[in-house]
């Protein structure tokens, strides 16, 4: 049973898009023209991951910017920074949090949910990731979701852990471990983010793969947001609009 009553707004059933705005040259065609590539990214997608915050803060008038920027039905998800996964591996981390939780609330109703990406060489140490947990609940009630890439978590009490929190737990693709590919945790919405396969970040995923993906997403029964991560070659983009497309005829024939 969830301890925590989170607090998400009505969103549509299913959201696409990149890690980034960034417009690839050979992709540009599929982009509206005019304006900033954020301008233009928002008018094709209504979601952009942002992974930047990881290795450098954002001023909160940052956040407000793009904030303003973009449509009202776009969301931004923000990775969790660096600083409080990898370096203070979720302890003592309170000042860190507080501060990232701050600029991000630039965002205002923008702001889609947080990412928590966990270090490979990050076990599940429940106290201290209790710990972690409750602080983030005292202080966002918001969507969050967790990409923890240690066997540790995925077991029983790592599932239950993340359901007691309402942190949904990242599908991922390369899967470090066969559940890691698939939705888990708290069961309100799944996060899908897919780096490349087998080149992460910059192989393009085949069509077929896309189709099934696109299958999977529109029979979710519940919120889904899908991220393509394999920008490296400017692959996010068309795979992205490629599901995007898909789902959309999908659902028109049901």
């Amino acid at each position: 049973m969830n301890t925590h009553t989170l607090s998400i707004p009505d969103q549509p059933a299913l959201r696409v898009g990149c890690a980034g705005w960034g417009i690839p040259p050979q992709h540009a065609t599929l982009f509206p023209q005019g304006g900033s590539h954020l301008e233009r990214y928002a008018r094709l997608f209504n979601m952009v991951e942002i992974n930047s915050s990881f290795y450098r803060p954002h001023q909160h008038k940052t956040y407000v910017r793009w904030a303003d920027t973009v449509p009202d039905n776009f969301r931004f998800w923000i990775k969790m920074p660096g600083e409080i996964t990898h370096r203070q591996r979720l302890a003592d981390c309170s000042t860190a949090l507080r501060r990232f939780l701050e600029e991000i609330s630039g965002l205002g109703s923008k702001l889609g949910g947080i990412l928590i990406q966990l270090p490979p060489s990050l076990p599940l140490e429940a106290a201290t990731a209790h710990a972690f947990f409750t602080l983030l609940r005292h202080h966002y009630p918001g969507a969050a979701a967790c990409e923890p890439r240690h066997a540790s978590w995925f077991t029983i009490p790592g599932e239950n852990l993340l359901k007691d929190f309402s942190l949904a737990r990242v599908a991922a693709d390369p899967a470090r471990f066969p559940m890691a590919g698939v939705p888990g945790g708290w069961s309100g919405f799944c996060y899908y983010r897919l780096h490349g396969t087998p080149q992460i970040y910059y192989s393009s995923y085949p069509p077929e793969y896309l189709e099934q993906l696109s299958i999977t997403l529109q029979n979710a029964n519940k919120p889904a947001w899908c991220i393509f991560d394999n920008t490296a070659r400017g692959a996010a983009a068309a795979n992205a609009f490629a599901v995007k497309s898909r789902t959309q005829l999908l659902a028109a024939q049901e």
